[in-house]
């Protein structure tokens, strides 16, 4: 895997989702992964729920074969004390196996928790929330 560059804590909530994209953007598992509380839940668009590092690890790698370019967009973000609810629109482009253009796009749910470092990790990140009931 090509060295890429760590991206920066997440000092605001808001800032969140455009995080995330920068940590796909790199390419890199481990910048996705430092997103995340040590026992966070990742809930896939199967309804798939993922709990703790690992098992994220294995999501998040599926998720990075798709080597496209994202952006996600906050929809709102609501703090209340140390956590935060975050919505937000994401794209991805990228190709399909014939290398033709597509893109990939959807609507998350998420809740963020300041860590006593100040900065924020997920805590719940569904991906697919808005879009399908649980």
């Amino acid at each position: 895997m090509p060295f890429s560059q760590r991206i920066q804590p997440v000092i605001n909530p808001e800032d969140m989702n455009p995080a995330f994209a920068e940590a796909f953007n790199s390419g890199d598992i481990m910048n996705l992964l430092t997103l995340y509380e040590p026992q966070a839940i990742l809930i896939t668009q199967d309804n798939e729920q993922s709990q703790g590092i690992e098992p994220i690890r294995q999501k998040l790698e599926q998720l990075l074969q798709v080597q496209g370019k994202m952006v996600s967009t906050n929809v709102f973000c609501i703090p209340f004390e140390n956590i935060a609810l975050l919505r937000a629109h994401f794209i991805i482009h990228t190709t399909d196996d014939a290398g033709n253009a597509m893109k990939i796009e959807g609507h998350t749910s998420e809740i963020v928790r300041k860590q006593p470092d100040g900065s924020w990790l997920y805590v719940v990140d569904h991906p697919f929330g808005v879009n399908q009931p649980i």
